[in-house]
């Protein structure tokens, strides 16, 4: 069974998409470890290390993710996490702008995988089965 660690990062509370993505991954069969709302960086990355995890699944509805999720491709490689899945969705940066312009800045970041707001989970449920029978 595949661990994934999902949280929302930073100063954001949204607490029931969070429980839906967590339902959903288990109805997919993963061990989900949900660290909740209010997530730093470094809750993501503590999570990972104590639970031997495969991916991180990012959230975040506020608009900030692109400044909460900044470095967390260096801080999971300087963590030793340096094979670990990253994947991030929801409305991650402020205002409207072209999806695929967001989505280049998060995978030069380090993400695996960048979803839109409104993007249907099981999506990401099938992408990282994929990815991780790579």
């Amino acid at each position: 069974m595949h661990t994934v660690i999902i949280g929302v990062i930073g100063a954001d509370v949204h607490a029931v998409g969070n429980k839906i993505i967590e339902h959903v991954l288990k109805d997919y069969g993963f061990n989900v470890v949900n660290i909740g709302v209010l997530s730093s960086q470094e809750d993501f990355i503590n999570a990972a290390i104590e639970t031997d995890a495969e991916a991180m699944l990012v959230s975040s509805l506020y608009g900030h993710g692109e400044m909460d999720c900044k470095y967390m491709r260096e801080n999971c490689e300087e963590a030793g996490l340096d094979n670990i899945l990253l994947y991030v969705g929801g409305n991650i940066v402020v205002g409207k702008q072209n999806f695929k312009d967001v989505e280049q800045r998060f995978k030069k970041m380090g993400f695996d995988r960048v979803y839109p707001p409104g993007s249907d989970i099981e999506k990401a449920c099938e992408d990282l089965l994929k990815d991780l029978s790579k």
